[in-house]
C-alpha cells in the first residue's frame, strides 16, 4: 500500500478497467507493434531462472544499491545480475508465478497471468507510485531486519494490473521508458500515446505522462482515438487537459451556428468554384443535427441579403441627381449590380431553407414587403435595367414562385392574411414583369411566369370569396390572345361562381 504521507502526484485515482480494451490493446495495429517492438526483443534476452535462486541474488550488503541516490550506469532494464527488486506483474492473482523468459509465447497470445521482471530501485523511483512503496518497505525492512518475509521478499514489490489483453506489454514497455527516457520513438502515434498514457498516469510517471499528453495535443485523431482522449480527461490535471479540451469543447454555446453562418456566407459570396462550393455547404445543412440551429442561422442570411436587395432597390428607385449625370448613372448600375446579386444570393438561401422545411418565416417576411414591391414595379417599368440587369425580375419572381409554391402545396402552412399578403403584394410585380417582357419573353421566363400566375391562383382559391373576388379581379391579364392558352384561369374563376352560387347549408 502507497503510505498516506508520501506526496503523490495530484491525478484523479486511476480506473484499472480502462487500461486497455480488447479492441484498443497494443497489438492491434501494425503502427502500435512497432511502436512496442523492443519489448518482444527484451523478453527474448530475459534469463530462465527459478523464484528462489533469483531471489538468493537479492540479498545484498550495507552497499545495497537500494541506498545509491542515482542509478549505476551499468544499469539496465531486466537485468539479473543488478536488480534489487522483483516486480510481479498479475494479471490472475491466483495463477503461479512464471518468469517471462519461460512464457513468451503465452505473453505474444495475451494469456499469460503474471510475470516476473527484475528492476532497480533508483531508476523504478522516478515513478512517484515506486517511490512511495519503495521507501515504505525500506522503512519496514529496517524496523524488522530479521523478519522470515524481508529475509527473502524484502524487496519484492507486487503490481497488481487490469485483465485486459496487451495490457503486460504496455507496462513493460512503461517500465522500460523509466530506463531509456526514448519517448520519441516509443510513442509513435496516437494510438500508442493512448495506451501508454493510462499506465503513466498510475505508476505517476510523471515525465512519461507529460509526453503522452504533448503528443496527443500535437497530432490528428481518429473517431475512436477521440473517444478515447474523451475517456482519459478526468484523469488528467486541469492545466494538462486544457490544450485536449480545446480541441473538442465549443468556446461558447453558439459556436456551431458561427460556424454554418460563416459557411453560408462563404458559398453566397464565392467566387470561384461557386456551385461545388455552395453543393458541399447544401449537404452540410441537409445533415446537420440541429434543424433549429440550421434555421436560425439561414434566416439570419436571408434577412441580411433582403435588406441589401431592398436598400439597393430604394436606392436605384429614387436616386439623387444633384451629382455629375455621368457619376449617378455608375451608382444606378452599381445599385442594380448590387440588387442583382442579393437577388441571387436569395434564391439560393430560399431554396435551402424550402428543402429544410424551415421556410415559414420567410414566407411571411416575403408577404410583407408593400413598400419593397412598390419600388420593383417602378424599377421595371424603366427600361434601364433591361442592359444592366436583364435577368433581375426573373431572380425575384423565382424566389415569390418558389415561396408560393411551398404555401399552395402545404409544405409551409401560412396563415391566411400571409397568403393573402403574398399574393396582394406580389401579383402586380408579376403583371408589371410580364407586360414589359411580352416583346422580347425567353422561353424559360415564359414557363416561369406561367407557373407562377397558377400557384397564385391556387392560393387565391384557399381565401375567403370576398378577398378572392378582389384578387381574382387583378388576374384578367393572365388571359391571353388564345383563351383555350389559360385553362388554369377558367378554372379559378369558375371555382369562384360555383361557390359564389351555392346556397349555404341550413340556409
Amino acid at each position: 500500500m502507497i503510505p498516506s504521507t508520501s506526496k503523490k502526484r495530484p491525478r484523479v485515482p486511476y480506473n484499472r478497467h480502462s487500461t486497455v480494451s480488447p479492441t484498443t490493446g497494443l497489438r492491434s495495429t501494425a503502427s502500435r507493434s512497432a511502436g512496442l517492438s523492443s519489448t518482444a526483443a527484451l523478453i527474448d534476452s530475459f534469463p530462465d531462472k527459478t523464484i528462489s535462486e533469483n531471489s538468493k541474488k537479492l540479498r545484498r550488503t550495507s552497499s545495497h544499491p537500494l541506498l545509491s541516490p542515482t542509478p549505476s550506469p551499468t544499469t539496465s532494464f531486466n537485468d539479473l545480475n543488478t536488480a534489487d527488486v522483483i516486480l510481479r506483474l498479475f494479471l490472475d492473482p491466483t495463477a503461479p508465478i512464471i518468469n517471462v523468459s519461460d512464457s513468451l509465447n503465452s505473453i505474444d497470445n495475451n494469456n499469460q497471468p503474471n510475470v516476473q521482471i527484475y528492476l532497480h530501485s533508483p531508476v523504478l523511483r522516478r515513478a512517484k507510485y515506486f517511490s512511495a512503496l519503495l521507501s515504505d518497505r525500506w522503512q519496514h525492512s529496517k524496523e524488522n531486519p530479521d523478519s522470515a518475509e524481508n529475509k527473502i521478499d524484502q524487496y519484492l514489490i507486487p503490481l497488481k494490473l487490469g485483465v485486459a489483453p496487451g495490457s503486460i506489454e504496455v507496462h513493460l514497455s512503461v517500465l522500460e521508458l523509466l530506463y531509456t527516457n526514448d519517448f520519441t520513438n516509443v510513442i509513435n502515434s496516437a494510438a500508442v500515446a493512448l495506451d501508454i498514457l493510462p499506465v503513466a498516469l498510475k505508476l505517476l510517471f510523471d515525465e512519461c505522462a507529460d509526453y503522452c499528453v504533448k503528443y496527443l495535443e500535437a497530432v490528428p485523431w481518429s473517431e475512436e482515438e477521440e473517444k478515447r482522449v474523451i475517456n482519459l480527461i478526468p484523469y488528467l490535471r486541469e492545466e494538462e487537459s486544457e490544450e485536449l479540451l480545446a480541441r473538442i469543447s465549443p468556446p461558447k454555446y453558439d459556436s456551431c451556428e458561427e460556424m454554418l453562418h460563416g459557411l453560408i456566407l462563404a458559398a453566397i459570396h464565392s467566387s470561384s468554384n461557386m456551385a461545388f462550393v455552395k453543393a458541399f455547404v447544401a449537404k452540410l445543412l441537409r445533415d446537420f443535427s440541429s434543424r433549429d440551429s440550421a434555421r436560425r442561422v439561414l434566416e439570419k442570411a436571408f434577412e441580411t441579403s433582403l435588406k441589401i436587395v431592398k436598400e439597393s432597390l430604394e436606392d436605384y428607385s429614387s436616386p439623387d441627381f444633384r451629382g455629375d449625370h455621368n457619376e449617378t448613372e455608375a451608382i444606378q448600375r452599381l445599385n442594380l449590380h448590387t440588387a442583382m446579386t442579393n437577388g441571387r444570393h436569395l434564391l439560393w438561401l430560399v431554396e435551402r431553407m424550402i428543402e429544410l422545411g424551415v421556410a415559414d418565416s420567410a414566407v411571411k417576411q416575403w408577404s410583407e414587403q408593400e413598400s419593397f414591391t412598390a419600388d420593383l414595379q417602378r424599377a421595371f417599368r424603366d427600361d434601364a435595367w433591361r442592359n444592366i440587369v436583364p435577368g433581375f425580375p426573373a431572380v425575384l419572381l423565382r424566389c415569390t414562385c418558389k415561396l408560393a409554391n411551398a404555401v399552395a402545396s402545404g409544405t409551409i402552412l401560412a396563415a391566411r392574411q400571409v397568403r393573402m399578403k403574398l399574393v396582394k403584394d406580389w401579383l402586380p410585380v408579376l403583371i408589371v414583369c410580364k407586360d414589359a417582357a411580352l416583346s422580347s419573353m425567353l422561353p424559360n421566363h415564359k414557363s416561369l411566369y406561367l407557373e407562377l400566375e397558377d400557384t397564385f391562383l391556387r392560393i387565391i382559391s384557399t381565401l375567403p370569396m370576398s378577398d378572392a373576388q378582389v384578387l381574382l379581379q387583378q388576374c384578367l391579364s393572365f388571359s391571353t390572345r388564345n383563351v383555350e392558352d389559360c385553362p388554369h384561369l377558367f378554372t379559378a374563376f369558375n371555382t369562384w361562381f360555383r361557390r359564389a352560387t351555392n346556397q349555404p347549408q341550413g340556409g
